[in-house]
């Protein structure tokens, strides 16, 4: 408890090299509340302050928390190309609202393996019509990988944006087996 009675918020990260790149980790008592791309000490640096500004506590370097541990096991995995699924506690504080509706949907019914289109995925929460709204949750995703905005594309076959950038999904799909490896 902090001096005024309230319970602090602990917040680990830790940084795990993948074949896409340094990804940050965050987790809180709840679960992990944060995956990051291009995790360099810049980018880094700024997730960071983005997570004290909205959690309220400051970060902490520790890549051995048991908070981290099954989180760094299961991205190992999957970027391994051992493991399909995440099955992590999650903490969706940094979310809300449509936002937190679509990610769950996409969470819970997207597989390995598969692609929704931005639409399709409009359609499971009820709002047909909200594919642009769908793109805009995509992009505000705290939980990328884990919570696999990557597995959302256009409707025409497009590849569709992505927060960590369009080749990074290209990856992410080849490794899941959706599209080729590239050439180069």
């Amino acid at each position: 408890m902090d001096s005024h009675g309230q319970y602090e918020q602990r917040v680990v990260w830790t940084v795990v090299d993948t074949g896409i790149g340094p990804l940050m980790l965050a987790a809180t008592g709840d679960g992990l509340v944060n995956v990051v791309f291009h995790a360099t000490d810049a980018t880094r640096d700024q997730a960071l302050d983005r997570l004290a500004a909205r959690l309220g506590a400051e970060p902490v370097e520790a890549p051995g928390s048991p908070l981290l541990a099954e989180a760094i096991r299961q991205v190992e995995a999957y970027f391994a190309g051992d493991g399909q699924d995440f099955d992590l506690p999650l903490d969706w504080s940094l979310i809300s609202g449509f936002n937190r509706q679509v990610l769950r949907a996409l969470a819970s019914g997207v597989p390995y393996g598969s692609v929704v289109g931005y639409g399709d995925l409009a359609g499971r929460v009820g709002q047909p019509g909200a594919a642009q709204a769908v793109g805009m949750a995509m992009g505000a995703n705290p939980l990328p990988v884990v919570v696999p905005c990557h597995r959302v594309v256009e409707s025409d076959g497009g590849i569709g944006g992505f927060g960590g950038g369009v080749e990074t999904k290209r990856r992410l799909l080849a490794l899941e087996g959706v599209l080729p490896e590239p050439l180069f």
